[in-house]
């Protein structure tokens, strides 16, 4: 809410005019195409409102390799998320079940694309991320006899005799038992977990140590939503606490959700969201449970490293398996006067986190001020020339299509 929120902080830096509201959350801040949210042009020289126009206009600025392989449209969506109250927990489709979903229901499924992403902290910053190991899921089911129940004696039983037999039989053993608690009566679920919740509360009354059971995840989850099917599933995915800088990356099918912090995040260009649970809108529970990968592993496996840049000591890439979108961060120490950022074959948004400078290029026709907060969009082929007006380190993001 107000100015707890990055997106705020970065909104009212980069604009002056704009008053921030102590009572309004301020969650998203999209930079890119979208239909749902085309970014602005500030500079009221140039005739496109938008950047969608723009680049419709302007189609080189894409590089060739972009402009071809996606059809003249920018491939990727460029966002900073703060989040106070968790996200639904969901997942994403492949390209194949994007196209079915959308012929199929189109008011839930607004595009036929897939949405790969990636989020990289700016805060600490928590999330869920892919089904935990077995053995994990299996002692919750012992520790938390609420879980089981819901689970089911069968599944359960299948779930523990999977550990030590092969991949194929682990996932299906996996997802018989998700399927059972997703597909739990909802009045069964309430009252389970209410049960859940008054024993974890007397717990922490009573000092106890409830970490072995996420007591005090569970808690706050139950507090932003009551009774809802996603307070279980803490005990089927993996925690991820990330620090600043740290990476995770969701591919198609990977059950996921953001529970706190601010991040950056990028994506392919859709908003295409499959729902499982904390949350109030539509929940597709067949889809789900077909389509989710039931492949468990350690939550250490689940961030996403991030290469440092031979030629340029102040740069970081993050490259995922897919061509959408790649994201890189570049963090210049105050001490150098000037930093340039390097042409790509492919059209880029900067985003500025921290520090105050001038940007040049060739074709630009008046350098432009960037602050904290402040967005670029840099076409193909275009080297951009940062001047430091202020002594202090530089933080900043770029968003671009690797090919």
């Amino acid at each position: 809410m107000g100015s707890n929120s990055e997106v705020a902080r970065l909104l009212a830096s980069s604009d002056p005019l704009v008053q921030i509201s102590e009572d309004k959350p301020y969650a998203e801040l999209w930079m890119g195409t979208h239909p749902r949210g085309d970014a602005k042009i500030l500079d009221n020289r140039i005739s496109q409102k938008t950047l969608g126009q723009w680049i419709a206009e302007n189609q080189d600025c894409l590089g060739s390799k972009v402009k071809d392989t996606f059809n003249g449209k920018l491939p990727f969506l460029f966002k900073v998320l703060s989040v106070e109250t968790a996200l639904s927990i969901q997942a994403h489709p492949n390209k194949e079940l994007a196209e079915k979903l959308h012929l199929q229901a189109p008011q839930h499924y607004p595009d036929a694309n897939h949405k790969p992403e990636m989020a990289i902290a700016l805060t600490s910053f928590q999330g869920l991320c892919g089904f935990r190991p077995v053995e994990e899921i299996v002692t919750f089911l012992m520790k938390v006899p609420e879980f089981q129940f819901l689970i089911g004696e069968n599944a359960a039983t299948q779930l523990k005799q999977s550990m030590s037999r092969d991949p194929q039989a682990i996932a299906s053993a996996l997802q018989n038992c998700f399927s059972h608690l997703m597909k739990s009566e909802k009045k069964v679920v309430v009252e389970q977990l209410n049960m859940l919740v008054k024993r974890i509360s007397q717990e922490v009354a009573a000092g106890n140590n409830t970490e072995d059971v996420c007591g005090e995840l569970l808690l706050q989850l139950h507090q932003q939503y009551p009774g809802d099917i996603g307070c279980f599933a803490i005990y089927f995915l993996n925690l991820l606490n990330l620090k600043p800088g740290e990476a995770m990356f969701l591919e198609a099918n990977v059950p996921h959700a953001y529970l706190k912090g601010d991040c950056v995040e990028c994506m392919a260009c859709s908003d295409n969201t499959v729902r499982a649970g904390l949350t109030p809108k539509f929940i597709d529970v067949p889809t789900l449970c077909d389509m989710l990968s039931y492949m468990p592993s350690p939550s250490k496996d689940r961030l996403f490293a991030p290469a440092r840049s031979q030629e340029d000591p102040y740069l970081s890439v993050y490259d995922p398996p897919v061509p959408d979108f790649t994201v890189m961060k570049m963090e210049v120490p105050g001490s150098v006067t000037e930093y340039k950022v390097s042409a790509l074959d492919s059209a880029s948004i900067l985003l500025l986190v921290q520090g105050t400078v001038t940007a040049s290029t060739a074709t630009a026709q008046a350098a432009i001020p960037l602050k904290r907060g402040g967005v670029l969009f840099i076409g193909a082929r275009e080297m951009v020339s940062l001047q430091l007006t202020v002594p202090e380190d530089l933080l900043m993001f770029r968003a671009c299509c690797l090919l």
